[in-house]
């Protein structure tokens, strides 16, 4: 961490030695008002594959997100952004945490709901932003920090970035760096807790699962992101990118169950009680590698295309591929169709429900790992007036976008969102 800030330091120093030196010469606001972006979004979900419970059950979850976006010019060189955000779920899934809080009339099982204080939960998250524009506009210097926080989980975030345009900015190379810095409050499987008794259990034998809680509570993620843009003619602009991201420590979500199918089965109700929680490495490097390609076509139509290939040492590699066709319908109306396609393959330590031994060093029935195909189609419309006519509260309004996009995979988990934003510029 203390690298993290002297690197930050550094940065800053950077940034305003230049300010001083530059020369003072008029240049165009690198953002001329303040802007305000007011964001939300309503998610659902379902499938029977939920990892809570050992990879079958309901995965119902329902989260509804609502975020203000505000960036200001401190003059005409440098912006600031603030991202306030919150998000608040309700799932089904992770209710089952501790499926045996219900009412006495109902009985447990994995495809339904719980009582428990683990069905819903809230995210806040904040981040701040910071960018410097050199007076030729052709060098952007950024910093960033995050900071978020749930009920079992926190995270804090710290980033840099830096931009150079060229080629009569024709051509930008781009450099960024993350850190985020997670602790774990481990939750794990009420049956799994010290102390746990029901006179209710059932099966063959004494119910004692080989449990043992973890002791490394941190999950530290880095990542370092390389981008190249070109515009390629006066039609086509195409980008490609690389990412390197490592991680280490707690990868394990500590309420995930698994079974196995080497052991005696115990239930309570109709629901199973856990072997073990899912056990993962420690390490985990990932790396994304892609890029994009934008045709206009003409003034009513541009194609934009997006493919991405990512491997990781934990033997899973997946494609990407994605279409936009904007279509502009007149000077304030824009229609936007897309569609998405992924491919994956499973994990090295992804079993189905008890087909994992007791043996194996690593396992998980999370079916986010598992082998499986998913498409995305949605559309969306955006209305936007750059003279920002429409006032609210002295703001005007710049730009409303509205998006539905319907999502299936199939190993049969299916989900919809609908998002809504708006901005708002400070009108003087």
């Amino acid at each position: 961490m203390q690298k993290v800030f002297i690197l930050m330091a550094m940065l800053f120093s950077v940034v305003f030695y230049a300010q001083e030196t530059e020369e003072a010469t008029y240049t165009k606001r690198v953002l001329e008002e303040t802007e305000v972006d007011l964001l939300f979004s309503y998610y659902d979900q379902d499938g029977d594959n939920a990892a809570v419970s050992g990879g079958e059950g309901t995965q119902e979850l329902t989260d509804v997100t609502s975020t203000i976006v505000v960036k200001m010019p401190l003059n005409n060189d440098d912006v600031l952004t603030v991202d306030v955000g919150i998000s608040a779920y309700t799932s089904a899934s992770s209710s089952n945490v501790n499926p045996f809080d219900v009412d006495v009339t109902k009985k447990a099982s994995p495809f339904s709901a719980s009582s428990g204080a683990s069905k819903s939960d809230k995210l806040v998250h904040i981040k701040a932003g910071y960018e410097h524009s050199s007076k030729d506009r052709n060098q952007i210097v950024g910093a960033n920090f995050y900071a978020a926080k749930e009920y079992d989980y926190s995270s804090l975030g710290l980033g840099v970035s830096y931009a150079y345009l060229f080629n009569e900015k024709n051509t930008e190379l781009s450099f960024s760096g993350q850190v985020y810095l997670d602790t774990w409050k481990p939750q794990y499987p009420t049956e799994l807790r010290t102390g746990f008794f029901d006179n209710r259990i059932t099966g063959t034998g004494t119910y004692n699962p080989n449990f043992t809680a973890f002791t490394d509570k941190n999950r530290n993620t880095y990542s370092v992101s390389l981008g190249l843009s070109q515009i390629l003619g006066k039609k086509v602009q195409g980008s490609l990118f690389a990412d390197v991201i490592v991680q280490s420590g707690l990868l394990s979500t500590p309420f995930q169950r698994v079974y196995f199918g080497d052991v005696n089965n115990f239930f309570i109700d109709d629901f199973q009680l856990a072997d073990d929680v899912e056990i993962l490495p420690d390490n985990r490097v990932k790396i994304p590698i892609g890029g994009r390609l934008n045709y206009y076509v003409n003034d009513a139509l541009i194609v934009r295309t997006y493919y991405r290939f990512y491997t990781d040492d934990w033997g899973v590699s997946s494609n990407t591929a994605s279409i936009e066709l904007p279509i502009k319908l007149n000077n304030a109306f824009t229609l936007y169709p897309t569609y998405r396609f992924y491919n994956q393959t499973a994990a090295d330590y992804f079993y189905e429900k008890e087909a994992a031994v007791s043996t194996l060093d690593y396992y998980t029935s999370d079916y986010d790992l598992s082998k499986f195909v998913s498409h995305q189609y949605g559309a969306g419309l955006r209305y936007k007036d750059i003279f920002a006519k429409q006032k609210v509260f002295g703001f005007g309004l710049k730009a409303v976008d509205v998006r539905g996009t319907m999502y299936n995979r199939d190993n049969g988990l299916d989900s919809f969102i609908v998002s809504l934003g708006a901005t708002f510029v400070n009108m003087k």
